[in-house]
């Protein structure tokens, strides 16, 4: 316990003082971040990170997960990122073939949704935090109702939690955890929207509030699904006493794109 709150506080202001930053100081950061997050998949499917198959990874990954200014500085204007990652997945189908199916057709559908969702999750944070004026809030906003779902979950689940939510993927999670979960959210994230209205009406605060508590909890439960999937206990071991980078990261990455995606930020 007393690593885990050593490591908690440590990691917690590092990542608060880079998002402070923002900037290229910050996309450089979640770069780092994010390919910790993609190797620790890799690992899970057992594909070293340093091998050919790895490294095209860890490049499909990176292609989507870099700000597209950073992109067109190495790219010539005339290729998209879409395009060149569709290009991606037709060389990693090829490799099927040329290794004579030693890479799995089953391991480039891994290759290509790990890379989706390690880096595009890692590419809207990078994008909100650049959004003029609004997104170091935006940000810590988000943050906030992720860490206050979890707090109201676990307390409410303690207290009053009977009947299991997810119990094949989650055992500990309750119903009466996870709506505990979403009220907490709800009541801290609305106190926060009068002090700071950044966003243009309390119904679009209050859908901001709903997408990223219900979404963050589904995301942490994709991330639980790939552990018991792959029979590992965490992630990884890099943050002592709390596991992987997606142990931490796992519902800020699921919710950032969905919250874009609705155009909510």
């Amino acid at each position: 316990m007393k690593e885990r709150i050593i490591t908690g506080i440590i990691g917690g202001a590092f990542f608060v003082t880079m998002v402070l930053f923002g900037g290229w100081v910050f996309a450089l950061f979640i770069s780092i971040v994010a390919s910790i997050a993609m190797m620790e998949l890799l690992k899970m499917k057992k594909i070293a990170p340093l091998s050919l198959m790895g490294i095209i990874s860890l490049f499909s990954m990176w292609l989507l997960l870099v700000p597209t200014n950073w992109f067109e500085l190495v790219v010539p204007s005339y290729f998209t990122k879409v395009e060149i990652f569709i290009f991606m997945i037709l060389v990693l189908l090829m490799f099927t073939v040329i290794t004579k199916n030693s890479f799995t057709f089953d391991q480039v559908g891994f290759v290509i949704l790990s890379s989706v969702y390690v880096g595009f999750g890692f590419h809207y944070l990078i994008m909100t935090r650049d959004i003029p004026e609004h997104g170091l809030f935006l940000v810590f906003y988000v943050l906030l109702l992720i860490w206050t779902t979890d707090s109201g979950a676990y307390f409410v689940g303690r207290k009053w939690g009977r009947n299991k939510l997810w119990p094949d993927i989650s055992p500990k999670k309750t119903i009466e955890g996870s709506i505990g979960g979403i009220v907490a959210a709800l009541i801290v994230g609305t106190i926060f929207y009068f002090f700071f209205p950044v966003f243009s009406s309390y119904i679009t605060a209050l859908l901001v509030i709903i997408v990223a508590s219900i979404f963050g909890q589904l995301g942490d439960l994709v991330e639980s699904a790939l552990k018991r999937h792959y029979a590992v206990k965490d992630s990884g071991n890099v943050l002592p006493g709390h596991g992987g980078i997606l142990d931490r990261f796992d519902s800020l990455i699921y919710v950032m794109p969905i919250l874009h995606l609705l155009q909510l930020i």
